[in-house]
């Protein structure tokens, strides 16, 4: 099994930043795809920012200048930097990976238990 484990979120004010941290830890033999997604009160899990094993990067639009989703592959980790938050990014924001626990295994979506981001206007 594979566990992710968020970290980071809190209150702040509009125009602030946060940092949010997923760690990654179990019985994995390598993660590809890893992802930061969110879902607001009374709306669907979105996709935020996701990036790649190859380091491919790709963000929403409304994340896009003002987000910054990395990586580190040998600790398993991913962080997704936040700057110029509004009230609109007020959501519990999930960590995800396509991870494998063998060499023959196959990948399979992993999550965590969310971390929530309230931004006060």
């Amino acid at each position: 099994q594979v566990q992710l484990v968020e970290s980071g979120g809190g209150l702040v004010q509009a125009g602030g930043s946060l940092r949010l941290s997923c760690a990654a830890s179990g019985d994995i033999f390598m993660i590809n795809d890893m992802a930061w997604y969110r879902q607001a009160p009374g709306k669907q899990r979105e996709l935020v920012a996701s990036v790649t094993r190859g380091g491919e990067i790709n963000y929403a639009d409304s994340a896009r200048g003002r987000f910054a989703i990395s990586r580190d592959l040998f600790k398993n980790t991913m962080s997704l930097q936040m700057h110029s938050l509004k009230a609109e990014d007020t959501a519990v924001y999930y960590c995800n990976a396509q991870a494998s626990v063998s060499a023959w295994g196959t990948f399979l979506p992993y999550w965590g238990q969310g971390t929530q981001v309230t931004v006060s206007s």
